[in-house]
């Protein structure tokens, strides 16, 4: 048995990014490891600039996915010509700290396009431990300080892209678990308005084969870990895909004294 701290990802848009091609921002349907980095390492208070802590905190995250109401798919057109005068101004981060715009002269002239994809009105339910799961003499953040974290974040919370703002709290709750899908098998699902109807099967991602007891699910392959001091995505590593049948709630039996 081990600690499993249980998110939930509810947003009316949500990003989970994948290879960036050209000007297309894509993504795919479960969150990457890259994405629950930045999103512990933001609650945290870690800096852009923090590449060992972020990618110490990589390497210890495991973590299994629950698709609890499929989203559509939809894309954003965007278009912005970061040679206006506006555009050149300082902006404020939520800290209160001036924020300076970056970049080479050509990525700040002329207009960009951009297409970005989003899941819109989906929700997922995410089981995540940390291997150790304690604190150590390096400084590493315990799943104490995680839980601490991700209910009183250092800095607002986002699910991929910053325009993607929790409907709800992220954390759902923490406990003992003798694996990352038992976990999701026991978690609370949505209430009965916001599932879909006739949905019973629930599609699940997850990392590690030995969590899996059932003989039918799929292999692929993602490439989702962030070399973060270079700010790009290395390596490939497998996944698999299945669906879990959540257990089905006995009624209370009336009895009659009359």
């Amino acid at each position: 048995m081990f600690d499993v701290i249980l998110l939930r990802l509810d947003a009316p848009m949500i990003s989970f990014g994948t290879t960036v091609i050209d000007n297309y921002g894509e993504i795919q349907e479960f969150p990457a490891l890259s994405m629950l980095t930045g999103l512990f390492g933001n609650a945290l208070g870690f800096e852009h600039t923090d590449f060992e802590k972020l990618s110490s905190l990589q390497e210890r995250i495991r973590y299994a996915v629950r698709c609890d109401r499929p989203g559509r798919h939809i894309m954003d057109f965007q278009t912005v010509d970061l040679g206006q005068p506006f555009m050149a101004c300082d902006g404020w981060t939520t800290r209160g700290e001036v924020q300076k715009r970056k970049g080479e002269k050509h990525t700040r002239e002329g207009t960009h396009l951009r297409y970005r994809n989003y899941w819109a009105d989906s929700v997922y339910t995410v089981a995540v431990t940390l291997d150790p799961p304690l604190s150590d003499a390096k400084g590493r953040p315990s799943m104490a300080d995680l839980e601490k974290a991700l209910i009183e974040p250092y800095r607002p919370l986002f699910i991929g892209r910053k325009n993607c703002l929790p409907a709800n709290p992220i954390f759902l709750g923490r406990q003992k678990a003798s694996s990352l899908l038992e976990c999701l098998r026991e978690a609370p699902a949505l209430p009965e308005n916001r599932v879909p109807k006739n949905f019973d099967t629930y599609s699940v991602w997850w990392f590690d084969k030995d969590d899996w007891a059932d003989k039918l699910y799929d292999t692929f392959s993602v490439c989702d870990v962030c070399d973060w001091a270079n700010q790009i995505h290395v390596g490939n590593r497998l996944a698999y895909h299945g669906c879990l049948f959540l257990p089905i709630e006995e009624e209370e039996e009336v009895i009659d004294a009359s």
